[in-house]
């Protein structure tokens, strides 16, 4: 991937999934009822701190709070900068 940014210290920039657009049952959901998804794919990672390493990497495909994150859209997409504390799994 192409993306010119490389986020500092502790912080992760994920490309959140895909909203859901269908129920289990197929009901269509419209968009103003679509809800924020929490899962996502790390794009880029910082360095992290001197006494804590990141854990996430690149690829990783992870599950994150509700509302963490920074909404920011680059070239085009939609992504969340956040903290690497922010994320509550690497699924």
């Amino acid at each position: 991937m192409g993306l010119n940014i490389k986020p500092l210290a502790d912080r992760v920039l994920v490309e959140p999934a895909p909203a859901e657009t269908k129920t289990a049952s197929g009901l269509i959901i419209p968009d103003n009822a679509k809800e924020k998804p929490q899962q996502g794919t790390v794009v880029a990672i910082g360095n992290g701190k001197v006494d804590e390493p990141l854990t996430v990497k690149i690829g990783d495909t992870v599950l994150y709070s509700k509302y963490g994150g920074t909404d920011l859209k680059l070239e085009g997409k939609d992504y969340l900068m956040m903290r690497e504390s922010d994320i509550l799994a690497i699924i």
